[in-house]
């Protein structure tokens, strides 16, 4: 979501700023600021600035949907951080993160060994 007030010194960099440095397209920056991710503030000449935590947040956005969390689970996660996170607050949503990542690689475990049950079942006519 764009804040239309004039960006603070913090807020400096560029789409493409923020794109190098997480590794995305420009697109994808833009993405994650209108699912509210990312957060950015306009110039007078009304450009997007972003901050410093913009490139952090996507990174570990990115990682957190590779798992297969959806882009408003992790907005969720990430509305606990303060404006400026501390490596402890960054420490809190890494840990939140894994736990529910390692929560969902649990399950698809126990979907694998069910699967495996039913496809042995099946090519063996024993089908209870």
């Amino acid at each position: 979501m764009t804040t239309t007030t004039q960006a603070p010194p913090s807020f400096t960099l560029t789409v493409k700023d923020v794109a190098d440095a997480s590794h995305v397209a420009p697109s994808a920056v833009r993405f994650y600021e209108e699912h509210g991710l990312i957060h950015a503030r306009r110039t007078t000449g009304n450009q997007r600035r972003f901050d410093e935590n913009a490139a952090c947040r996507i990174r570990f956005a990115r990682l957190a949907q590779r798992v297969g969390l959806t882009v408003r689970e992790i907005a969720d996660v990430f509305q606990a951080l303060p404006e400026k996170p501390s490596a402890q607050d960054w420490a809190r949503v890494s840990d939140s993160l894994v736990a529910e990542a390692e929560a969902r690689v649990a399950d698809l475990r126990r979907d694998l060994d069910a699967l495996q049950t039913v496809t042995t079942r099946c090519t063996t006519g024993i089908v209870r």
